[in-house]
């Protein structure tokens, strides 16, 4: 009796022993069949053959690489990281210390952790190879936007290499809705992708919708300047199609000038649209450049309307190693309530920047912002005379 008993004890094991194995193989061969290659075209039309959701060690090269990765993608899968982004490194570039880079002030502590994959910064044309492959990845992104290139280095690295793409117009660009689509695919996280790509578009459309119904005549002239190059931009440097002043129907002075892009004005025509300019928009980023020459010249904004009527703001500088998505978003909102204020009395600038990167980076940021050296504080109409003098 008692043999049956423990030949029965036995038989019961073993079956369980193969169930529970069978079940293993099977999820096994689930997780191998789900795990499917794939063709996909990446910003700069390259067909890159990827198994989404299956990597695990990832590395991010060239401006804005790493930022648009980690506001999609999971930061702990890195295993490598520029030198301008581990800001434990003494030597490394330095140029945007000083600047708010969300994604570093959020992930700091991760890339500290990690080893070099490239030098980085505006001065690195061109990937390390050597360091990369040091690094070990099973995919790298890119923002090494040629094509050649990215072809010559998937071949040397042996390992998928996409490259994602910014536009133009920014946070508002369909580049980056594609390469935050991109990013989705390739990493099983197109909900994710999905929700930020929403977020933008509906904080695009209610900017445009609130000021849509303004009459032009009841709009004042607005001049914004300081974009663009990091070293180079000063009061001259502007655009007559800027996505901030498009998305909020803003009467840029600069209407039908024919410019194209970002780029300097002569000083000549800053002086003879100066009377228009009713609101002056200054980057922060330009405060560097500006404050020597003011000094050297206080003379030089006497034709600036703006100046002379203390209706001089400053928004946060959005370009930082590329640019920072979204900073780009939040200075919309404040050009939008310093031009129409009735329009949007009810938003408060901090409350809106801390929605915005909670979105973005899951954590609300205004006060870090705000506290880096070159946010001056925030947004602020700003004292010209105190500010700059």
């Amino acid at each position: 009796m008692k043999i049956k008993k423990i030949t029965a004890c036995l038989l019961a094991s073993v079956l369980t022993f193969g169930v529970c194995g069978m079940s293993a193989q099977c999820e096994e061969v689930a997780q191998a069949e789900e795990a499917t290659e794939v063709t996909i075209t990446d910003m700069i039309g390259r067909k890159v053959t990827v198994t989404p959701g299956s990597y695990e060690r990832v590395v991010c090269i060239g401006a804005g690489a790493l930022r648009m990765y980690s506001y999609v993608g999971d930061t702990e899968l890195l295993c490598g990281v520029e030198d301008i982004d581990n800001t434990a490194l003494e030597e490394r570039p330095m140029m945007f210390d000083s600047v708010a880079r969300p994604y570093v002030l959020v992930y700091g502590d991760t890339f500290q952790r990690l080893p070099s994959c490239g030098v980085g910064g505006p001065m690195a044309q061109a990937a390390e190879a050597e360091k990369i492959l040091a690094c070990e990845p099973d995919i790298v992104i890119s923002e090494f936007e040629d094509v050649e290139k990215e072809d010559a280095l998937q071949e040397q690295l042996g390992v998928p290499v996409i490259t994602l793409k910014a536009g133009p117009k920014g946070v508002f660009d369909e580049a980056f809705v594609g390469s935050m689509e991109l990013l989705g695919t390739v990493f099983e996280a197109e909900e994710r992708a999905q929700e930020l790509v929403d977020f933008v578009a509906s904080e695009a459309e209610e900017i445009s919708s609130r000021t849509a119904e303004i009459k032009e005549e009841e709009k004042p002239g607005v001049y914004i300047c300081g974009l663009g190059n990091w070293g180079t931009t000063d009061h001259l440097m502007t655009a007559e199609h800027f996505p901030s002043l498009d998305i909020a129907n803003v009467k840029n002075v600069l209407n039908d000038s024919g410019m194209d892009g970002i780029q300097p004005i002569e000083e000549e025509k800053f002086v003879a649209l100066g009377n228009e300019m009713d609101i002056m928009i200054i980057d922060a980023a330009a405060v560097k450049n500006i404050t020597p020459l003011y000094q050297e010249d206080p003379a030089m904004f006497d034709t600036c309307k703006a100046w002379q009527d203390g209706e001089v703001y400053l928004e946060m500088a959005y370009n930082a190693y590329y640019t920072n998505f979204e900073i780009a978003l939040m200075n919309s909102w404040f050009v939008a309530k310093t031009v129409y204020p009735e329009a949007f009395e009810d938003i408060e600038l901090t409350e809106k920047t801390n929605e915005i990167t909670k979105m973005f980076l899951g954590q609300e940021l205004a006060e870090e912002i705000f506290a880096c050296p070159t946010s001056f504080g925030g947004y602020q109409k700003i004292d010209t005379e105190t500010f700059f003098g």
